[in-house]
């Protein structure tokens, strides 16, 4: 399996010049998605009033919280990264020996492990959630093309193999779809309270 992901992330990756180097780190980066944060928290406030907001942002929080706990637990890093000791890490492509020599590289700026991806599992939280409050085949469309910019951009910067990737979204799909449950429990809940 680790083979085909392998010619899969080496077919992906390329050097794309200065400029595609920078550009691809912003994509990567959070600066350029924060008007995409504001317009999700709008459409939340517009849709649900302010108590409707203010309870889905937090569970947003705390889906893209979980989905970053749970990625670091295979790559031994943050709050639960003893839970899992004996799970064998995998380097990120940068550092791996089958492959790094041949990848393009722009910077080494990260840490050594990339399975499973924290980006990857906290962009398709956002996604889910937002695109399951919104239901706008616009915006789903959109969030899907963000997500799967974010993720390329991944493979581009040797950060990630396509592998990684997919069980990183499969996190973050889960802990999203969770927590958009969970929200809808709270939001009725506290509607009924609140009469």
């Amino acid at each position: 399996m680790y083979e085909l992901d392998h010619k899969l992330f080496l077919a992906l990756n390329f050097d794309g010049g200065a400029t595609m180097d920078a550009a691809m780190e912003v994509v990567s980066g959070t600066a350029m998605w924060l008007p995409l944060y504001a317009y999700i928290a709008y459409m939340a406030w517009r849709k649900f009033g302010m108590r409707g907001a203010v309870t889905f942002v937090v569970c947003v929080a705390l889906a893209i919280g979980l989905a970053d706990m749970l990625c670091g637990i295979f790559k031994h890093t943050g709050l639960l990264k003893h839970l899992w000791e004996s799970f064998p890490v995998r380097h990120r492509p940068m550092f791996d020996s089958a492959v790094r020599d041949l990848a393009h590289v722009p910077s080494y700026a990260h840490g050594p492990y990339g399975t499973v991806s924290a980006h990857a599992a906290t962009i398709a939280a956002l996604a889910v959630m937002s695109a399951l409050m919104i239901r706008n085949r616009y915006y789903t469309l959109f969030v899907v093309v963000a997500a799967l910019l974010i993720d390329y951009s991944r493979i581009y910067l040797a950060c990630h193999f396509p592998l990684d990737l997919l069980l990183g979204t499969l996190v973050g799909l889960t802990t999203g779809g969770a927590m958009y449950l969970l929200w809808k429990k709270l939001d009725a809940t506290i509607e009924r309270f609140a009469k």
